[in-house]
């Protein structure tokens, strides 16, 4: 390669090591001021982690170090829902990348009352979750539910069940009633990764005599990936903190309760602030670690992103 050849790149890497240091000037007060108000609740929910504080037994205030983590991570509660978040984790955001995609590529077609369709498939994701909760909770109601009526006039299955007040039915509306609100929002993001694909590259595989079936799976797909994979990392790290759908539908019953919810116990309904507290960091921790996996395995695509538009 000649010296000539060499200059471009080298001062391309000058121009993008500037453009990162005028960035971490311009965004380090920023940053440090988030990190600031962060750091001092997660400071203060570790120590009180670190001690038994009961607010019904008075005295009972002592520390304990690491006894609180012993006691959670020994005992059968944070297992049961740690494995319960984690089964409504991966259902829910399945379903959502399958039916998200689906749903964005249906938007991108070129119809009469595209813009109209766009702004009502939104309209779920901007409902308020408790009132999705509540709304879903009425759907099925065992005696004025529409859906127990339809599913018994079809002589289908699950027409007598009272589906909140039964193990697996109750994760099942859970589920549900997540899909059908924040499929909209991984739509949005697959839809926007879809109009960055370039028509030629379609007419490319058209000229090579592809099928739409196998234009879908070699081209769009692997060129969705980055979109599919920002997707999931949102909808993965919200569905494993959830709380506000199993509190308002079952109240953490019959299977659903999760690690949000755990904690919450603890917390408020049993005054233990100390194993409360614990509860807290080990979720939090969780959602940490699983951020950490899709970084690690999946974010690679969205820095090849990154990179490309720099260049």
């Amino acid at each position: 390669m000649t010296v000539r050849a060499l200059v471009p790149e080298r001062h391309r890497n000058t121009r993008d090591r500037a453009e990162r240091r005028l960035a971490a000037f311009m965004t380090a007060p920023s940053l440090l001021l988030m990190a600031v108000v962060a750091a001092v609740p997660i400071g203060y929910a570790i120590w009180l982690s670190l001690n038994q504080y009961s607010l019904i037994q008075v005295g009972l205030s002592r520390f304990v170090g690491l006894g609180n983590y012993v006691d959670a991570l020994t005992g059968p509660d944070w297992w049961r829902a740690f494995g319960q978040t984690f089964l409504f984790a991966a259902t829910s955001v399945a379903l959502e990348m399958v039916l998200g995609t689906g749903m964005a590529m249906l938007l991108n077609l070129t119809f009469r009352g595209r813009a109209l369709l766009r702004t009502v498939v939104l309209v779920p994701y901007a409902i308020i979750t408790v009132v999705s909760a509540i709304t879903w909770q009425t759907m099925f109601d065992p005696t004025t539910g529409f859906v127990p009526q339809i599913l018994a006039a079809l002589h289908l299955p699950g027409a007598g069940v009272v589906w909140l007040g039964e193990q697996g039915y109750a994760m099942a509306v859970i589920v549900m009633a997540d899909v059908w609100k924040t499929t909209p929002f991984a739509a949005l993001i697959i839809l926007a990764g879809l109009q960055a694909i370039s028509q030629e590259t379609y007419e490319a595989a058209e000229l090579d005599g592809a099928s739409r079936w196998k234009t879908f799976a070699h081209v769009t797909l692997p060129l969705l990936r980055p979109a599919i994979v920002l997707a999931a990392i949102f909808r993965t790290l919200d569905a494993l903190r959830i709380f506000d759908l199993p509190f308002v539908l079952t109240h953490g019953a019959n299977g659903t309760q999760s690690m949000s919810m755990l904690a919450y116990t603890q917390l408020n309904e049993n005054r233990l602030v100390g194993q409360g507290s614990a509860l807290s960091i080990l979720t939090f921790i969780t959602v940490m670690a699983v951020s950490a996996v899709y970084i690690r395995f999946g974010g690679g695509n969205i820095r090849d992103i990154a990179r490309e538009d720099r260049s």
